[in-house]
Protein backbone atom coordinates (compact mmCIF):
# COMPACT_ATOMS: atom_id res chain seq x y z
CA UNK A 1 0.00 0.00 0.00
CA UNK A 2 3.02 2.42 0.86
CA UNK A 3 5.19 1.68 -2.37
CA UNK A 4 1.94 2.55 -4.57
CA UNK A 5 1.05 5.79 -2.47
CA UNK A 6 4.72 6.70 -2.95
CA UNK A 7 4.53 6.18 -7.00
CA UNK A 8 1.36 8.18 -6.78
CA UNK A 9 3.09 11.17 -4.86
CA UNK A 10 5.71 10.73 -7.32
CA UNK A 11 3.51 11.17 -10.38
CA UNK A 12 1.81 14.29 -9.29
CA UNK A 13 4.98 15.64 -8.25
CA UNK A 14 6.20 14.62 -12.05
CA UNK A 15 3.33 16.37 -13.29
CA UNK A 16 3.82 19.29 -11.11
CA UNK A 17 6.97 20.21 -12.00
CA UNK A 18 6.26 19.90 -15.70
CA UNK A 19 3.55 22.60 -15.31
CA UNK A 20 5.80 24.83 -13.44
CA UNK A 21 8.67 24.37 -16.27
CA UNK A 22 9.10 27.59 -18.37
CA UNK A 23 10.52 28.31 -21.81
CA UNK A 24 13.92 30.41 -21.34
CA UNK A 25 15.35 31.26 -24.96
CA UNK A 26 13.77 27.85 -26.62
CA UNK A 27 15.39 25.59 -23.77
CA UNK A 28 12.93 23.61 -20.57
CA UNK A 29 13.79 25.16 -17.75
CA UNK A 30 12.48 23.27 -14.26
CA UNK A 31 11.71 24.80 -10.60
CA UNK A 32 14.77 24.66 -8.22
CA UNK A 33 14.70 24.05 -4.69
CA UNK A 34 17.19 24.75 -2.20
CA UNK A 35 17.10 24.31 1.75
CA UNK A 36 18.06 27.73 3.52
CA UNK A 37 18.47 28.14 7.34
CA UNK A 38 18.28 30.43 9.93
CA UNK A 39 21.12 32.77 10.61
CA UNK A 40 22.33 31.61 13.44
CA UNK A 41 22.07 28.18 12.08
CA UNK A 42 23.96 29.10 9.12
CA UNK A 43 26.60 30.71 11.10
CA UNK A 44 27.28 27.18 13.19
CA UNK A 45 27.18 25.25 9.75
CA UNK A 46 29.38 26.95 8.07
CA UNK A 47 32.20 26.95 10.95
CA UNK A 48 31.62 23.67 11.78
CA UNK A 49 31.88 23.04 7.39
CA UNK A 50 35.31 24.80 7.45
CA UNK A 51 36.08 23.33 11.03
CA UNK A 52 35.67 19.56 9.44
CA UNK A 53 37.16 20.51 6.09
CA UNK A 54 40.41 21.59 8.18
CA UNK A 55 41.23 18.55 9.27
CA UNK A 56 41.69 17.68 5.69
CA UNK A 57 45.53 16.70 4.74
CA UNK A 58 46.81 15.43 2.04
CA UNK A 59 48.59 11.88 2.76
CA UNK A 60 51.49 10.17 0.93
CA UNK A 61 51.17 6.72 2.91
CA UNK A 62 48.53 4.51 1.81
CA UNK A 63 46.97 1.24 3.09
CA UNK A 64 46.07 -1.29 0.70
CA UNK A 65 42.90 -2.24 2.18
CA UNK A 66 40.37 -2.39 -0.67
CA UNK A 67 37.78 0.73 -1.30
CA UNK A 68 34.46 -0.75 -3.20
CA UNK A 69 34.40 0.51 -6.25
CA UNK A 70 30.53 2.21 -5.74
CA UNK A 71 32.24 4.51 -3.50
CA UNK A 72 35.04 5.88 -6.12
CA UNK A 73 31.46 6.05 -8.47
CA UNK A 74 29.84 8.16 -6.01
CA UNK A 75 33.25 10.22 -5.41
CA UNK A 76 33.28 11.10 -9.19
CA UNK A 77 29.40 11.63 -9.41
CA UNK A 78 30.23 14.48 -6.42
CA UNK A 79 32.66 16.12 -9.21
CA UNK A 80 30.98 15.92 -11.65
CA UNK A 81 27.87 18.43 -10.09
CA UNK A 82 30.61 21.18 -10.71
CA UNK A 83 29.76 23.98 -12.17
CA UNK A 84 31.29 24.78 -15.79
CA UNK A 85 31.78 26.96 -19.25
CA UNK A 86 28.41 26.31 -21.08
CA UNK A 87 27.72 23.63 -18.91
CA UNK A 88 30.43 21.61 -21.09
CA UNK A 89 31.20 19.17 -18.33
CA UNK A 90 35.04 19.11 -19.68
CA UNK A 91 36.38 16.77 -17.48
CA UNK A 92 37.35 12.88 -17.71
CA UNK A 93 38.02 10.46 -14.79
CA UNK A 94 39.91 7.37 -15.17
CA UNK A 95 40.02 4.85 -12.25
CA UNK A 96 42.34 2.47 -12.06
CA UNK A 97 42.56 -0.60 -9.66
CA UNK A 98 44.71 -2.78 -11.55
CA UNK A 99 47.66 -3.54 -10.27
CA UNK A 100 49.69 -3.97 -13.37
CA UNK A 101 48.12 -0.81 -14.56
CA UNK A 102 49.46 1.04 -11.40
CA UNK A 103 52.90 -0.01 -11.63
CA UNK A 104 53.28 1.05 -15.52
CA UNK A 105 51.85 4.23 -14.02
CA UNK A 106 54.14 4.87 -11.09
CA UNK A 107 57.60 3.69 -13.34
CA UNK A 108 56.56 6.78 -16.07
CA UNK A 109 55.44 9.07 -12.97
CA UNK A 110 59.23 8.48 -11.11
CA UNK A 111 61.15 8.36 -14.49
CA UNK A 112 59.59 12.00 -15.25
CA UNK A 113 60.27 12.96 -11.20
CA UNK A 114 63.83 11.69 -11.65
CA UNK A 115 64.44 14.32 -14.39
CA UNK A 116 61.96 16.90 -12.87
CA UNK A 117 64.41 16.48 -9.77
CA UNK A 118 67.27 16.48 -11.20
CA UNK A 119 67.47 19.13 -13.67
CA UNK A 120 63.72 20.75 -14.53
CA UNK A 121 63.68 21.92 -10.58
CA UNK A 122 64.75 24.93 -9.39
CA UNK A 123 66.75 24.69 -6.22
CA UNK A 124 64.42 27.29 -4.66
CA UNK A 125 61.19 24.87 -5.93
CA UNK A 126 63.39 22.58 -3.81
CA UNK A 127 63.49 24.32 -1.09
CA UNK A 128 60.25 24.83 -0.88
CA UNK A 129 59.27 21.16 -0.84
CA UNK A 130 61.70 20.14 1.60
CA UNK A 131 59.24 20.71 4.43
CA UNK A 132 56.93 18.41 2.93
CA UNK A 133 59.12 15.08 3.12
CA UNK A 134 58.61 14.42 -0.68
CA UNK A 135 60.47 13.46 -3.19
CA UNK A 136 60.73 11.84 -6.48
CA UNK A 137 59.61 8.67 -5.04
CA UNK A 138 56.01 7.30 -5.85
CA UNK A 139 54.91 3.72 -3.83
CA UNK A 140 51.88 5.49 -3.31
CA UNK A 141 50.63 5.16 -6.96
CA UNK A 142 51.18 1.39 -6.15
CA UNK A 143 50.05 0.92 -2.57
CA UNK A 144 46.40 3.44 -2.97
CA UNK A 145 43.65 0.65 -4.33
CA UNK A 146 42.46 2.96 -6.63
CA UNK A 147 44.36 5.69 -8.41
CA UNK A 148 41.98 8.17 -10.04
CA UNK A 149 43.49 10.52 -13.04
CA UNK A 150 41.19 13.28 -13.95
CA UNK A 151 41.61 15.04 -17.66
CA UNK A 152 40.76 18.41 -18.68
CA UNK A 153 38.77 17.85 -22.50
CA UNK A 154 40.16 20.39 -24.05
CA UNK A 155 37.76 20.34 -27.05
CA UNK A 156 34.76 17.89 -28.24
CA UNK A 157 34.14 15.82 -31.36
CA UNK A 158 30.97 15.78 -32.89
CA UNK A 159 29.24 13.26 -34.66
CA UNK A 160 30.91 13.86 -37.67
CA UNK A 161 34.44 14.26 -36.39
CA UNK A 162 34.57 17.92 -36.39
CA UNK A 163 35.98 19.58 -33.60
CA UNK A 164 33.98 22.08 -31.32
CA UNK A 165 35.60 24.36 -28.40
CA UNK A 166 34.64 23.64 -24.70
CA UNK A 167 35.09 26.96 -22.25
CA UNK A 168 36.82 27.75 -19.13
CA UNK A 169 38.49 24.24 -18.75
CA UNK A 170 41.02 24.68 -16.69
CA UNK A 171 38.84 26.89 -14.07
CA UNK A 172 35.92 23.95 -14.66
CA UNK A 173 38.09 20.85 -14.25
CA UNK A 174 39.74 22.64 -10.90
CA UNK A 175 36.66 23.64 -9.82
CA UNK A 176 35.67 20.05 -10.05
CA UNK A 177 38.72 18.71 -8.39
CA UNK A 178 38.23 20.55 -5.83
CA UNK A 179 34.50 18.99 -5.25
CA UNK A 180 36.53 15.63 -5.50
CA UNK A 181 38.64 16.11 -2.71
CA UNK A 182 36.15 17.67 -0.15
CA UNK A 183 34.08 13.76 -1.31
CA UNK A 184 36.93 12.43 -0.46
CA UNK A 185 37.10 13.87 3.08
CA UNK A 186 33.25 13.18 3.14
CA UNK A 187 33.91 9.71 2.57
CA UNK A 188 36.15 9.00 5.42
CA UNK A 189 39.34 7.95 2.77
CA UNK A 190 42.00 10.26 2.25
CA UNK A 191 44.06 11.48 -1.54
CA UNK A 192 46.76 13.61 -2.68
CA UNK A 193 47.12 15.62 -5.71
CA UNK A 194 50.27 14.24 -7.72
CA UNK A 195 50.78 16.32 -10.94
CA UNK A 196 54.28 14.70 -12.49
CA UNK A 197 55.17 17.19 -15.29
CA UNK A 198 55.05 16.63 -17.81
CA UNK A 199 51.94 14.25 -17.68
CA UNK A 200 51.69 13.47 -21.24
CA UNK A 201 52.42 9.85 -20.39
CA UNK A 202 49.21 9.02 -18.40
CA UNK A 203 47.22 9.71 -21.69
CA UNK A 204 49.29 6.91 -23.20
CA UNK A 205 49.50 4.56 -20.55
CA UNK A 206 45.32 4.94 -20.25
CA UNK A 207 45.31 5.49 -24.26
CA UNK A 208 43.32 7.93 -24.15
CA UNK A 209 41.89 10.49 -27.15
CA UNK A 210 43.86 13.18 -28.35
CA UNK A 211 41.28 16.10 -27.07
CA UNK A 212 41.91 15.12 -23.54
CA UNK A 213 45.30 15.99 -21.52
CA UNK A 214 45.91 14.82 -17.82
CA UNK A 215 44.95 17.56 -15.26
CA UNK A 216 45.53 15.47 -11.55
CA UNK A 217 46.53 11.99 -10.25
CA UNK A 218 44.46 11.25 -7.05
CA UNK A 219 45.49 7.86 -5.06
CA UNK A 220 42.77 7.45 -3.52
CA UNK A 221 42.53 4.51 -0.18
CA UNK A 222 42.86 4.75 3.98
CA UNK A 223 46.00 6.02 5.42
CA UNK A 224 47.98 3.68 6.51
CA UNK A 225 47.46 2.63 10.24
CA UNK A 226 49.79 5.30 11.75
CA UNK A 227 50.82 7.96 9.83
CA UNK A 228 52.68 11.69 10.14
CA UNK A 229 52.28 14.57 8.04
CA UNK A 230 53.82 17.84 7.81
CA UNK A 231 52.93 20.73 10.65
CA UNK A 232 51.88 23.29 8.89
CA UNK A 233 49.80 26.32 9.88
CA UNK A 234 47.08 28.03 7.06
CA UNK A 235 46.79 31.46 6.32
CA UNK A 236 44.40 33.54 8.32
CA UNK A 237 41.37 35.24 7.43
CA UNK A 238 43.45 38.58 6.51
CA UNK A 239 45.70 36.91 5.01
CA UNK A 240 43.38 36.11 2.04
CA UNK A 241 40.39 38.23 1.71
CA UNK A 242 39.49 41.29 2.15
CA UNK A 243 35.76 42.76 2.60
CA UNK A 244 34.46 45.88 0.97
CA UNK A 245 31.12 46.70 3.29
Amino acid sequence: MVSHQIIAMTQIIGTMNKKESIIINGFEHVPYSHATYPEEEMISRSNAYFEWLNNRRSVREFSDRPVPKEIIENLIMSASTAPSGAHKQPWFFCAISNSELKAKIREAAESEEKIGYESRMSERWKQDLAHLGTDMQKPFIETAPWVIVAFKKVYEFDEDGSKHNNYYVNESVGIACGMFISAVQNAGLVTLTHTPSPMNFLAKVLDRPSNERAYILFPIGYAKEQVFVPKLNRKKINEISCFFE
